[in-house]
């Protein structure tokens, strides 16, 4: 029986470990956040998701908004919503926890979801000095999101796109999500 205990417990320890999908700095490829993020003006409010690379995750998932809300000087509540199928289908909802890896430059968040058993770190690459758009993506050079506070215009998207194209990322294989 103890060894049946114990090996459900290296099961159950593997099984989580595998949930965590923070990656090591080995790993890191993306390009350094460009500058700093003032807390108060970005962790505050509604953001719209107007682009992002393909995730199983986000299959099916249109209308993508992300809420942060500042819930001390290195945390972060979030709040990612889509809508499932068409902008007026049901609403998906993953709230989380985000502790600032970098306190001070507060670019990099460490995000938390489902109580800890999924980890993804996200750093803003860039935002706009009035706090309008930000580019976002993992330190793996894998995923990358942007998004807005406003559904932009074409002229405007198409800026985005060549500013995420300029820090690397293949935006050939971009979705943009209806609204």
């Amino acid at each position: 029986m103890r060894k049946f205990t114990g090996a459900l417990i290296v099961a159950a320890g593997l099984g989580l470990a595998a949930c965590v999908t923070a990656p090591s700095p080995s790993e890191y490829r993306a390009p350094a956040p460009a500058r700093a993020v003032d807390m108060d003006r970005f962790y505050t409010g509604r953001w719209l998701e107007i682009a992002r690379l393909p995730l199983k995750i986000t299959d099916g998932c249109v209308a993508g908004a992300t809420n942060y809300a500042v819930a001390g000087p290195t945390r972060v509540n979030v709040r990612d919503t889509c809508q499932s199928g068409t902008p007026q289908g049901p609403e998906k909802a993953l709230s989380a926890r985000a502790d600032i890896l970098d306190p001070g430059f507060n670019a990099k968040l460490r995000v938390r979801y489902l109580s800890g058993l999924v980890t993804w770190d996200y750093w803003i690459l860039d935002h706009a000095e009035d706090y309008s758009w930000y580019i976002s993506a993992d330190p793996t050079f894998d995923k990358l999101w942007i998004f807005t506070r406003e559904v932009p215009n074409d002229r405007q998207r198409e800026a985005l796109v060549a500013r995420a194209q300029a820090l690397g990322y293949d935006v050939s294989r971009l979705e943009f999500p209806a609204f």
